[in-house]
């Protein structure tokens, strides 16, 4: 039994034997000793106190229970579980019990589970050590080649083939690690790049005028909003002044709407100035909720509104990449248009959400085909060049169909032909 002894504060102090641990060099190597074993280092609990009495009795105590936990049993080690040996539908329950734990949204939860009961069934009961590269790449292309469940006679998007895949090899990735060289080698369909044919603003907002779409598809078009962004709108929480803010969003899972205070990243969570317009159309909102119609009704009477306009369809989240084409036709700072769309970088914005528009685009082609036309078609000497330079001025300009088809009546007149 270790002796008490008093220290010059006048506390007493007593180190009885706690336990001994192994030694290690600086290089982290063991230090041994001439026999070869390790040297071990013996650890003392420090106890002290008013009184050796006191300090006596502690130490006692201390030694006591000690003796008492070495009399008891070891417990036998759990057994590590081989997630190897489980069929990957289990490894997907695990998986999804593991991100609910992270508080991953309610949609991509449902994903989850749509993936789980809809995708590489061919997989599913098969345990991750009987996978390999072959049987992997093989369940892929079957998957490429399944029926879509929305449209008949229309095979998987490679898309959607890509987010399926991508939950299958996060699930394998997360339970064991001798099958990452095989995942990064799988090969998927190229995804095409999606570029909307986008109604023009100019064309889009006459139409919708006084409609029940008028304010979902202004909020859409002219501030960014998003579906569920736009439902999760409400005077009460959204509004402030003269600005509007995201401060809810309504989402549907499982066919019923859930209300969530934080949108899908912080970026998403972002402040505008209310357009008078905008503003206007608010005011005559009579409840709470700015939106009323479910996500089902806006998406019909948006296909039925270009149905009755004879538009090319296009999404009501498309509204979205025209909102961020004009921002970028009017030359507003990255910066800027990143933050008003809540998009996490100007990259996402730049490569999903801007698009050219089609008459912009033909001006552009116009004004270069006119160029190189001139070059290789020679335009005779007695061209009337200040009329030309001034209709060539007026071109680039916006302007009406029957001007520009006046500009192309004159050059094809004064055209050498060939």
């Amino acid at each position: 039994m270790a002796k008490a002894y008093k220290l010059p504060s006048g506390t007493w102090c007593i180190k009885p034997y706690s336990h001994s641990e192994p030694m290690y060099n600086a290089d982290g190597s063991p230090v041994l000793l001439k026999n070869g074993k390790q040297r071990m280092k013996r650890i003392y609990k420090t106890i002290t106190g008013a009184t050796k009495k006191e300090v006596d009795f502690e130490a006692a105590q201390f030694m006591l229970q000690k003796e008492e936990l070495a009399k008891q049993p070891r417990q036998p080690k759990q057994k590590k579980t081989d997630y190897t040996l489980l069929p990957l539908t289990e490894l997907i329950d695990k998986y999804i019990e593991s991100r609910l734990v992270l508080n991953r949204s309610l949609t991509t939860i449902q994903d989850y589970r749509c993936i789980q009961r809809n995708g590489f069934q061919d997989l599913m009961q098969i345990c991750v050590k009987d996978m390999d590269k072959e049987l992997l790449q093989e369940s892929v292309n079957m998957e490429s080649q399944r029926p879509c469940n929305r449209k008949k006679g229309v095979t998987l998007s490679p898309k959607r083939l890509q987010n399926e895949w991508s939950l299958i090899a996060s699930v394998i990735h997360k339970y064991t690690s001798s099958l990452d060289d095989v995942l990064r080698n799988i090969e998927l369909p190229e995804v095409p790049e999606r570029v909307p044919d986008l109604i023009p603003a100019e064309v889009l907002l006459p139409a919708i005028k006084d409609t029940e779409l008028e304010l979902p598809v202004l909020l859409a078009a002219w501030l960014s909003f998003s579906m569920s962004e736009i439902r999760g709108l409400t005077k009460s929480k959204s509004i402030s002044g003269d600005h509007i803010r995201i401060a809810e969003v309504v989402v549907v899972v499982a066919g019923k709407d859930h209300r969530k205070e934080i949108a899908k990243n912080k970026y998403r969570n972002r402040t505008h100035r209310i357009p008078p317009y905008i503003k206007s159309l608010i005011d005559k909102v009579p409840g709470d909720r700015l939106v009323t119609l479910t996500e089902a009704q806006i998406y019909h009477r948006w296909i039925k509104f270009q149905d009755e306009h004879r538009f090319k369809h296009m999404t009501f989240h498309d509204l979205r990449h025209l909102n961020a084409s004009i921002m970028a036709a009017l030359r507003i700072p990255d910066k800027y248009a990143q933050e008003r769309g809540g998009w996490k970088s100007d990259k996402i914005m730049k490569k999903v959400y801007t698009q050219t528009f089609s008459e912009i685009r033909t001006a552009v082609d116009d004004k270069i085909d006119g160029y190189f036309d001139n070059i290789a078609n020679p335009i005779m000497e007695n061209m009337p060049w200040e009329k030309y330079r001034a209709w060539l001025t007026l071109f680039g300009k916006k302007d009406n169909k029957k001007s520009q088809k006046e500009f192309m009546k004159f050059i094809e007149e004064h055209r050498i032909t060939t």
